[in-house]
């Protein structure tokens, strides 16, 4: 084998195995809704495959994803974002009988496949509500935005700092 083409494809095995690693999946309380926040690290441009279930009672429910199928109770719940890094999920009308351990799970196709994921166990009295900074904080575009607006009406003598 062309020691050029080893190389290669060892690199595309590191990327591959880097490039999908679930770092955190959080849970807190959006009105009724359950948000899930699953960060992850891109540093791939293959394609990512995720789901997100929750484990109750020893049985598997995928809720949503591009992996299983979800399960036809919960579709009408979720709705579901993306970023760059980080997957977004919101199950309206959490209640008690949602309780259990809800997992993010990623796939990198390739071989071979590369899977992570993280879990986080939910209880209803013991979350604790999103807070709006970090809503804030996740969507930089909008602070972003903000902060040359002010440099803008600055420049402007529109007000001054």
């Amino acid at each position: 084998m062309n020691p050029a083409i080893g190389i290669a494809l060892l690199l595309a095995v590191l990327q591959a195995s880097q490039g999908q690693k679930v770092t955190s999946l959080t849970a807190c309380l959006v009105d009724q809704s359950l948000r899930l926040d699953c960060r992850h690290d891109n540093t791939t441009s293959l394609p990512i495959q995720y789901e997100f279930s929750l484990t109750r009672e020893k049985k598997k429910h995928v809720l949503y994803g591009t992996v299983g199928v979800p399960e036809h109770m919960y579709r009408s719940r979720t709705n579901f974002t993306t970023r760059h890094n980080i997957k977004v999920l919101y199950l309206a009308n959490f209640t008690t009988k949602d309780e259990g351990t809800y997992t993010c799970e990623l796939r990198l196709s390739g071989q071979p496949p590369t899977i992570s994921n993280q879990n986080v166990s939910v209880l209803r009295d013991k979350l604790v509500k999103c807070e709006g900074i970090n809503l804030l904080a996740q969507n930089t575009s909008w602070l972003l935005l903000l902060l040359l607006s002010l440099s803008l009406l600055q420049a402007t003598d529109f007000i001054s700092l």
